[in-house]
């Protein structure tokens, strides 16, 4: 088969494009309603209004993907959730923006923005079957984007807060949309094979087949628990955690972007090894001990130790974190048959994002309570407790099996 690696290469710049452009949203919104307010519980609001749409819109809207098609359903996507980001900015600098109006923005962008999330991921098997690229390393080398879109978002951000103040950063993440639908439409496929369907044409019917098919999948069970649980423990990091530890311990957003960017890139570069040694690294072991590894910076960090020394910290967790979501990616890609992706991995979506919106609006409460060290340690200790637990979970050994056909035996 003749090798098209241009579909790939586009996926993949769509991809870069708009994560970027939704990292430096994720530093400047928090930012700006932190110096606004004083408020942690505030910024902990803008992660409850991000976290919150993508599980209403992956148990809805992967049904959907399925039945408008992967490319339709990312430009669409990309498209509406860019015109919703836009408007930030543009009622900030002429009739003003108020903090009930920005939350319902932020909330309409994320839920916009989450179908097209499921549907460029849904492609990348395709593409990367038609380039001739193995799928570790087509997954580790879209992990290693999402880990570097930090790398470059992040300290972008704060430079450009500094400059420009936080919400006027908001133009680039809704020009980020609309490149990344220019760049799906224009260069992938519109139908790669054909998507055989059960009960074409029944919403109601493949959104319950997605549903069982979770459901019967005891390693997914076992992985969505895990994912659900630590991501409810991350939730406030970014929206609540880092600004508070930034602005406590060096008091600058330019700093803040610098430490999130070193996780990043440490994490870009952990990310595209697995991409290139993955293959052959046992899955289970891999996946439960770098969840291990990726609970000790918050136990670190509680001492508000000094910039270099957060860095370090920083660095080490890019390296935990690089092959959790690549490990996670090929397994479902073994396992999940082509036909039903869409669906399947939005319900996989709205269930390990089930406990983020609690997560970043509890963040901010607790830190107003207890304080930031506090709440650092107490979620290292909890964090740490969670992912140990893969160590002993029998339905984990089953990462290292390769399902003929590319899906499981399935019980019920």
């Amino acid at each position: 088969m003749t090798r098209r690696r241009t579909p790939l290469v586009a996926l993949f710049g769509a991809d870069a494009v708009s994560l970027v452009g939704n990292a430096m949203a994720l530093v400047a919104i928090p930012w700006f309603v932190l110096q606004e307010t004083g408020r942690p519980a505030l910024a902990g609001l803008v992660g409850f209004f991000t976290f919150l749409p993508p599980i209403v819109a992956g148990l809805l809207g992967g049904a959907l993907v399925d039945r408008l098609g992967f490319r339709s359903a990312s430009v669409l996507s990309d498209v509406a959730s860019g015109a919703a980001v836009v408007a930030i900015p543009l009622l900030h600098v002429t009739v003003g923006l108020q903090l009930p109006v920005l939350y319902a923005l932020v909330f309409l962008g994320a839920l916009l923005d989450a179908p097209g999330a499921t549907a460029r991921r849904s492609l990348l098997p395709d593409v990367a079957e038609l380039a001739g690229m193995r799928i570790e390393r087509a997954t580790g080398i879209r992990e290693a984007i999402q880990r570097g879109s930090l790398l470059v978002g992040a300290p972008l951000a704060g430079v450009l807060i500094a400059s420009l103040g936080a919400v006027n950063v908001l133009w680039l993440n809704a020009g980020s949309f609309l490149v990344s639908a220019a760049l799906v439409g224009a260069a992938v496929p519109a139908a790669l094979r054909h998507q055989a369907d059960d009960g074409a044409g029944r919403y109601l019917a493949q959104l319950a087949s997605g549903i069982r098919f979770v459901y019967h999948d005891r390693l997914v069970r076992a992985v969505l628990l895990t994912v659900l649980l630590t991501n409810f423990l991350d939730a406030p990091l970014t929206p609540v955690l880092m600004p508070v530890f930034a602005s406590e311990a060096f008091g600058s957003a330019v700093s803040l972007g610098v430490v999130l960017g070193t996780f990043g890139g440490f994490a870009l570069l952990s990310s595209l090894v697995f991409g290139v040694v993955g293959h052959r690294l046992p899955r289970r072991r891999t996946f439960v001990l770098a969840f291990m590894a990726a609970s000790l910076p918050y136990v670190a960090l509680s001492t508000l130790p000094s910039l270099p020394v957060t860095l370090v910290i920083a660095a080490w967790w890019g390296v935990a974190a690089g092959p959790l979501n690549p490990v996670l990616g090929v397994v479902a890609y073994e396992r999940v048959p082509p036909h039903m992706r869409g669906r399947v991995f939005g319900v996989g979506m709205a269930g390990s994002y089930a406990a983020i919106p609690l997560g970043a609006l509890l963040g901010g409460v607790v830190v107003e309570a207890v304080g930031i060290q506090t709440t650092l340690l107490g979620i290292g200790l909890c964090y740490l407790a969670v992912t140990g637990f893969g160590l002993v979970n029998p339905a984990f050994r089953e990462m290292d099996a390769l399902r003929a056909g590319g899906a499981p035996q399935q019980s019920g």
